[in-house]
């Protein structure tokens, strides 16, 4: 009898193992196990949600407010108005911002490029403030500036009060605003540089070093992590904004008001986690599908070549089938094209709506025909 006690309750620790490794659902595993108030879990190039919890509840968002601030600050660099080299002069405001710095010292020059390393790196509040002054004129014309830029991204869930997101009562976010500004910030390579460092030395004009370390730890212990955000006050509890990349497919994790720091990164990577485990990027349009397209050149025995501006690429769940249609616009003829024009554009139907519009894009310059093209096609 005792042996048979035994058996049974060795299959049935052998039982709960093995459910206890089996995927669960993360809503369950986020409500049952992890303190939080919001989180989602999107597709970077569809912005599709694959899963949500509170995602547009106005909350505190501590420093993850700083991915505005990265964000302006590559654009600007992008489009010319500010350089990496550009010299800083650091005010007394920026210095003594407090919280999470990097000890910048006030009346000097430091090159723009380690500022912003500074701020994507270790989250330095001083950085941050430098850096709008140098942009905008002060601190306040640059928050302006970053409710313009929420403005035109949609983002209606989102009030900046100051760039650092030191705690004030005027400023808020969600996390799908947030999922969708890191999508913006990903786009550019200086980011990238700057946020796979993991640890380095921040040296001062003076020659005085500052250690920074990433406060975003699965940059070092997630694989496929491409980046992503950190903030934490007493307010806004422990927060998360983090990108990872699997097998073609680019996922966004954000996570708000986690009770402890171990919890926000334990909810972002189970997030993703469950995003590759159950879901796939197929690719629905490429290059390859505009092998036999082409436009003729009017009075010419010549055509143009096509290329797509981007490919387009569907996520779905695994196993599960795409239902989809590629609708091509594009005219019969042309009297010239350059290289790299925009010459039509191709719409990617699923289940009978339009879910991305693609530019078409020439591949050749073709001049415009003469009156001797026409004769010598006349011979012809």
């Amino acid at each position: 009898m005792k042996r048979k006690l035994i058996l049974v309750f060795s299959i049935f620790s052998i039982f709960m193992l093995m459910f206890s490794l089996l995927p669960r659902p993360i809503n369950a595993l986020a409500v049952s196990e992890i303190n939080y108030k919001s989180s989602i879990l999107i597709e970077r190039q569809s912005g599709k949600v694959l899963s949500e919890n509170n995602a547009h509840e106005h909350l505190p968002i501590a420093s993850v407010t700083k991915l505005m601030t990265i964000l302006l600050t590559l654009e600007k660099i992008s489009a010319g108005e500010i350089s990496l080299t550009d010299k800083v002069t650091v005010s007394a405001n920026a210095s003594g911002m407090g919280g999470s710095q990097i000890f910048l010292d006030a009346n000097c020059d430091y090159v723009l490029g380690d500022l912003l390393k500074s701020v994507i790196v270790a989250s330095a509040n001083d950085s941050s403030v430098a850096l709008a002054e140098h942009i905008a004129g002060s601190e306040n014309n640059f928050v302006r500036l970053m409710n313009e830029r929420a403005s035109e991204l949609n983002l209606a869930d989102t009030n900046y009060a100051n760039c650092t997101g030191l705690p004030t009562p005027d400023g808020y976010s969600s996390a799908y605003d947030q999922a969708i500004i890191l999508n913006k910030v990903l786009d550019y390579d200086v980011y990238h540089n700057y946020s796979s460092i993991w640890l380095e030395d921040f040296i001062h004009p003076s020659g005085r070093t500052t250690q920074m370390t990433n406060t975003n730890k699965l940059s070092r212990f997630y694989e496929g992590c491409i980046g992503g955000k950190t903030g934490s006050t007493n307010q806004a509890k422990y927060c998360l904004a983090v990108g990872a990349k699997r097998n073609n497919m680019e996922l966004i994790s954000v996570v708000l008001g986690a009770d402890n720091s171990q919890n926000r990164f334990k909810l972002a990577s189970d997030l993703l986690n469950y995003g590759f485990e159950n879901f796939t990027a197929k690719t629905l349009f490429s290059d390859a599908d505009l092998q036999n397209k082409t436009i003729k050149i009017k009075g010419m025995d010549r055509q143009t070549h096509l290329k797509a501006e981007r490919e387009f690429t569907f996520v779905t769940k695994l196993g599960e089938d795409v239902n989809f249609t590629l609708n091509y616009n594009l005219p019969s003829m042309l009297n010239s094209v350059k290289a790299d024009d925009v010459v039509g554009n191709v719409e990617i139907i699923v289940d009978g709506v339009v879910v991305d519009t693609i530019n078409l894009l020439s591949t050749e310059t073709h001049n415009e025909a003469s009156v001797w093209d026409y004769i010598k096609e006349i011979v012809k």
